[in-house]
């Protein structure tokens, strides 16, 4: 695929942006459900783990691109709640791969200026994984770069759950109105609390739901399906993912401007 002319911050770091799309039009905020681990590495003959490891591959390409790119933040689905009910060896390689990654790639990280945040009810993880959290979020919350998002062990309507709980706290301490309660307040208690909802949801291996992410913040995503199963999510099928984005009319439950029906109203 042609690109633009190459803008060079430093030796390693090349920032291109695939040529006909609109920079001024991309997402600021991209979620992705990363689906596909399993039966890429079961289509090699290889156990899941190398999928997953696989996997962590391909989202260390997508987050430096959509770093070059201007992608103010990113937002995956790492390990869901419903993810405890798979065999237990698996599990365990899941947690010791978190470990491992945040370990090796924090350095990297916190070089290219990432904020790295884990949103989901941590509580239930190893201890030594929750302490590499703290230490991550820790050292690169001042960091002024693409803003970093890791869902682990989090459910959607966990999390509503969670919030619904937190605001009827307040109003039993009789620091809330009830009637006081509306959109802004209610978001406010979410864990995407400092983030702006996503604008573009991708959902690798061609699966059609969301299954339980980000149910609140999705209300008004594009949502773009591929079949490329997530260890083969690459340049490529980023840009398309943004291209398929950007030929979208968001209207947000209006007509769109433009339209005929728009002007005859």
């Amino acid at each position: 695929m042609s690109r633009t002319s190459a803008i060079t911050t430093d030796q390693t770091k090349v920032c291109t942006l695939p040529t006909g799309l609109d920079k001024g039009r991309l997402p600021s905020h991209i979620a992705v459900i990363m689906d596909g681990n399993g039966r890429w590495a079961k289509s090699r003959g290889l156990p899941r783990a190398l999928g997953h490891r696989a996997g962590v591959e391909a989202l260390k390409t997508t987050l430096r691109l959509c770093s070059d790119w201007g992608i103010k933040a990113l937002t995956v689905y790492a390990f869901s709640t419903e993810n405890w009910s798979r065999p237990e060896d698996e599990v365990n390689f899941l947690m010791a791969l978190f470990e491992r990654v945040l370990q090796n790639e924090l350095e990297s990280l916190q070089n290219e200026k990432v904020r790295i945040n884990f949103l989901g009810d941590l509580d239930s993880l190893p201890r030594r994984l929750q302490q590499l959290i703290e230490e991550a979020r820790n050292l690169t919350a001042m960091n002024k770069g693409i803003s970093f998002n890791v869902c682990t062990n989090y459910g959607g309507r966990r999390e509503l759950v969670l919030a619904a709980q937190k605001l009827a706290k307040r109003s039993l301490n009789g620091d809330l109105d009830p009637d006081m309660i509306d959109e802004n307040i209610f978001a406010s208690e979410l864990f995407t609390a400092s983030l702006v909802d996503p604008d573009l949801l991708i959902r690798t291996s061609g699966e059609r739901r969301i299954s339980n992410f980000l149910l609140w913040q999705l209300a008004y995503a594009e949502i773009h399906v591929t079949d490329v199963l997530w260890p083969d999510f690459d340049e490529q099928a980023l840009s398309k993912a943004l291209f398929d984005y950007q030929s979208r009319c968001r209207r947000f439950g209006g007509l769109d401007p433009m339209s005929s029906e728009h002007h005859h109203l």
